[in-house]
C-alpha cells in the first residue's frame, strides 16, 4: 500500500493498493516536462488560424487613408476542400465495410458491420462528427480524436405479478407444447411468453416434472433501466491535448497524453467513476486559474455561481506507470483536479491503448501533428493582400468623377449658369476642352494583374485545388485530352492521398469503437437493416479479427468509373444480355449517388407487352406447324425410299434367279436336277407298289385288285 498523501492539512487516502501509487506531483512533472514542446507547436497552428481567418499576426496595420484589407486565400483553399473531403464519407450509409480475416469470422465480420454503421448513424452524429473532423484536419493540420464510452441508467420501481410454482401433471400437455415452440421459434418465444411462463418451462426442464403458475397479486420489484449504453468521439482542441514528445509521430507508443476539459461537481458525480470530489477547492481551481487551457465555449469571464454547476478545470492523464516495482510499466489513468487526485485505475479500454487518435493533413516526418494548406500557401497570401491594397490605394486616392475647371474661362453670371445645367457663354481666349477637366480611376498597371494571376496560379499548383483562378488546367501541360486527362489525374490523386490519411484515422478509430463492443455493449442489440428485417446481435458475436475497410471515394473517381461503365454499355450496344445493362446502369446510378434508382434497376423485371407476348405465341404455333409438317414430308420420304429399296432388290433378286435358270438350263443342270427328280418319284412309287403287294399278301379276307 503506498502512504497516505497529504493535501494541506487534508489526509487523503490511496486510491489504489499498487505498490508504487503515482502521485499528482510526479503526473504533472510529465506535465510541465512537454509544456515548452507544446507551446512550439501550438503556436504554429495559432499562426496558421491566424492567416486563415486574418486575425492576430496576419492583419495589416496600414497608415491612415492607406487600405488595410487582406485577401483571404487560404480560406477560399480550404472551402474548396472541405466538401471534396468530407462527402465521400457522408455519401454512403455503410461508412465502414468489415471483412473477416477467416472464415470462422465471418458472422462476427457482419454483425460487427450492422453495429458500427448503426452506431455512427444513429447515435454518433456522423454528419456534425465528420464535418468537425474534415475542418479541423484541413484548417489546423491535425485531427486529435478522443475516443470514449457513455453509459447511463437509472433506478426504477416495476408491478410485476405475485406468483407461487408448484408441481401439476395436468400441465404436462403446455409444457410440450412450449417445448416445441421454443425448439422452432426460440426468439418468438423469448419474446411472446410471459415471464412466468417461461420460469416454470424452465423449472419443468430442470426437474423434469410439469409446473404450473399460481397468480397471487402484485408487488413491486427494483429495476435497472439503461439510458445510454454508446461509443463517444470528439474532436478535440489542440491546446488541450499533450503528447508525449518523444513518440517519434505515433501516438500509440507515447508514454502519456495528458488531456484537460471542463466539468463541474455535478457532471463528475453523476459519471460515478470519480472519488475526493469534496476535497476540490472550487475557490482556487477556476478557469481562470487555468490560462494555458483553451476553454469550450471560448469566454473564461463567465461561470456559474452554484456549487453544483460551477465550472472547472480537469486534467486527465492517460499513461504508462510501474506501479507494482517490477520496472515494467502498465498502462493507467489518473485524473486529477488543482493537487486533487480524483481516479487513478488500470487503463479500462479493452485494447489497453490510449483512446487518442491523430490524424495528419500533411504529413511531417517524426511528428504526431500535420501542416496544413495554410503553411503553404501564406507567402502568398501577403503577396496577394500587398498587390491587392497596392491597387486599392490606387484607385481609392484618385479623384473619381470630381471636375475641374480654368479660372479665366466663366465669368460669375456664367459660372452660375453652368452649375445650373444652364446654357451658358465662356471666355473667347479658353477652349472649354482644355478649359474643363474630369477626374477618372487611373488604369491599373498590368504588372499587378500579371503578378496576381501568378501567386493564384502557385496557390492552386501547391494544394491541387481547382478554385476557377486558371492554376492547375490543361494549358500548362498541353491543351490535348492528355494533357486534362494529367491535370485531373494530378489533382484527383493529391486529394485521395489527403483522403487516405483521412479514412486511416477513421478506420483507427472504427476498430476502437469494436474492441468497446465487444466488451462494454448490453447483452443483445437489435439493428435495423430494412424496413422489415431484425437482426439481433449478441455480444459473443462481436468477437474475432477482422479486416476493417471504409467505403470511400471521390467525386472525380466516382465519375470516372460511371463515364467508363456508360461507355462500356453505349460500345455493347443492343447486343448485350438485358440482365447484364441492368447491372451496369445500377452500378452508373450508385456512383452517380442515386442509391434508390440502383436498387429499382437491380429489382426491376421488365413486364412483357400483351401484343408482342400474343404475336410471339402465334409465331411460335406457326414455326411448330411448320416444323410439324417438314417431318411428316421427311417421314413420307422415308417410306418412299423403303419401298423403292425393296423393289430395287426383288428387281435384283428376279434378275438373279433368270440369271441361275439360264446357267443351269444351258449347262444342263437344270435337266439333270429334273431327271433325278423323276427318277426318285418313279423309285418311291415302286417301292410303294411292293409296299402294298406284301400287305396285301398278309391280309387274306382282302380281295385282290
Amino acid at each position: 500500500m503506498s502512504e497516505i498523501t497529504s493535501l494541506g492539512e487534508t489526509q487523503l487516502k490511496p486510491l489504489t493498493d499498487w505498490k508504487k501509487e503515482p502521485t499528482v506531483s510526479e503526473l504533472k512533472q510529465d506535465l510541465e516536462d512537454s509544456r515548452q514542446h507544446h507551446n512550439v507547436q501550438v503556436n504554429k497552428i495559432e499562426e496558421w488560424l491566424d492567416n486563415l481567418h486574418v486575425e492576430g499576426k496576419a492583419r495589416v496595420n496600414t497608415g491612415k487613408g492607406n487600405s488595410s484589407v487582406v485577401p483571404k486565400l487560404i480560406r477560399k483553399q480550404a472551402e474548396w476542400r472541405y466538401p471534396a473531403l468530407s462527402e465521400p464519407f457522408l455519401s454512403t450509409s455503410n461508412v465502414f465495410n468489415v471483412k473477416p480475416v477467416t472464415w470462422e469470422d465471418k458472422k462476427a465480420a457482419l454483425q460487427n458491420g450492422l453495429v458500427l454503421n448503426n452506431q455512427f448513424n444513429t447515435q454518433l452524429n456522423k454528419v456534425e462528427f465528420i464535418d468537425e473532423f474534415v475542418r479541423t484536419a484541413v484548417d489546423e493540420g491535425t485531427a486529435i480524436v478522443r475516443v470514449g464510452w457513455e453509459y447511463q441508467e437509472e433506478q426504477y420501481e416495476v408491478e410485476v405479478p405475485n406468483v407461487e410454482f408448484f408441481f401439476n401433471n395436468e400441465k404436462a400437455a403446455m409444457h410440450q407444447h412450449l417445448a416445441q415452440y421454443k425448439a422452432s421459434d426460440p426468439e418468438g418465444f423469448a419474446a411472446e411468453v410471459s415471464p412466468e411462463i417461461q420460469q416454470a418451462h424452465g423449472l419443468f426442464e430442470e426437474h423434469g416434472r410439469p409446473v404450473e403458475v399460481q397468480y397471487k397479486g402484485l408487488k413491486k420489484e427494483p429495476r435497472t433501466r439503461v439510458l445510454v449504453n454508446r461509443p463517444t468521439v470528439e474532436v478535440c482542441d489542440f491546446r488541450n491535448v499533450i503528447i508525449d514528445p518523444t513518440c517519434k509521430g505515433d501516438i500509440d507508443k507515447a508514454g502519456f497524453v495528458i488531456y484537460s476539459f471542463e466539468s463541474s461537481l455535478s457532471e463528475l458525480k453523476r459519471e460515478g467513476k470519480y472519488h475526493n470530489l469534496e476535497h476540490i477547492n472550487l475557490e482556487t481551481n477556476s478557469i481562470l486559474g487555468e490560462p494555458d487551457h483553451a476553454s469550450d465555449t471560448g469566454n473564461k469571464t463567465f461561470n456559474f455561481a452554484d456549487k453544483e454547476r460551477k465550472k472547472f478545470v480537469v486534467y486527465e492523464y492517460w499513461g504508462s506507470r510501474d506501479i507494482d516495482g517490477s520496472g515494467v510499466v502498465q498502462p493507467i489513468v489518473a485524473t486529477w483536479v488543482g493537487d486533487v487526485l480524483i481516479r487513478l485505475e488500470r487503463n479500462p479500454f479493452p485494447d489497453q491503448k490510449i483512446p487518442f487518435v491523430t490524424v495528419p493533413y500533411l504529413p511531417v516526418r517524426k511528428s504526431t501533428h500535420g501542416e496544413p494548406d495554410g503553411a503553404l500557401l501564406e507567402d502568398n497570401q501577403k503577396i496577394i493582400g500587398a498587390v491587392t491594397r497596392g491597387m486599392i490605394d490606387i484607385m481609392g486616392k484618385s479623384a473619381n468623377g470630381q471636375t475641374g475647371m480654368r479660372k479665366d474661362m466663366l465669368d460669375t453670371t456664367n459660372r452660375r449658369k453652368y452649375e445650373k445645367g444652364l446654357d451658358y457663354e465662356f471666355n473667347a481666349n479658353v477652349d472649354p476642352r482644355q478649359g474643363v477637366f474630369m477626374h477618372t480611376f487611373p488604369e491599373i498597371p498590368v504588372s499587378a494583374q500579371f503578378m496576381l494571376q501568378q501567386q493564384n496560379m502557385e496557390a492552386e499548383s501547391l494544394t491541387g485545388v481547382r478554385a476557377f483562378s486558371q492554376g492547375v488546367n490543361a494549358t500548362s501541360l498541353g491543351d490535348v485530352a492528355a494533357g486534362i486527362r494529367g491535370a485531373l489525374d494530378a489533382a484527383s490523386k493529391r486529394e485521395l492521398a489527403i483522403l487516405r490519411r483521412l479514412s486511416a484515422g477513421i478506420v483507427k478509430i472504427g476498430r476502437k469503437i469494436i474492441s468497446m463492443n465487444q466488451a462494454w455493449l448490453s447483452e443483445e442489440e437489435v439493428i435495423r437493416i430494412t424496413e422489415e428485417q431484425f437482426v439481433p446481435v449478441r455480444r459473443d458475436d462481436l468477437a474475432g479479427n477482422f479486416d476493417l475497410e471504409l467505403s470511400i471515394s471521390t467525386a472525380e473517381e466516382d465519375n470516372n468509373k460511371a463515364q467508363e461503365l456508360a461507355f462500356m454499355l453505349q460500345t455493347m450496344g443492343n447486343n448485350m444480355d438485358p440482365s447484364m445493362s441492368r447491372m451496369i446502369l445500377a452500378d452508373i446510378a450508385r456512383l452517380r449517388k442515386m442509391p434508390d434508382l440502383a436498387k429499382r434497376i437491380e429489382e426491376y423485371e421488365p413486364q412483357p407487352d400483351p401484343m408482342a407476348q400474343k404475336q410471339a405465341e402465334l409465331q411460335m404455333a406457326i414455326m411448330e406447324a411448320e416444323l410439324a409438317e417438314k417431318q411428316s414430308v421427311i417421314e413420307l420420304n422415308r417410306v418412299k425410299i423403303d419401298t423403292e429399296r425393296a423393289k430395287a432388290k426383288n428387281l435384283l433378286s428376279d434378275a438373279d434367279k433368270k440369271d441361275l435358270d439360264y446357267v443351269e438350263q444351258e449347262s444342263g443342270v437344270k435337266q439333270e436336277r429334273d431327271l433325278q427328280k423323276q427318277g426318285a418319284q418313279a423309285e418311291a412309287q415302286a417301292r410303294m407298289k411292293v409296299l402294298e403287294h406284301e400287305l396285301d399278301k398278309r391280309n387274306p379276307n382282302k380281295k385282290p385288285k
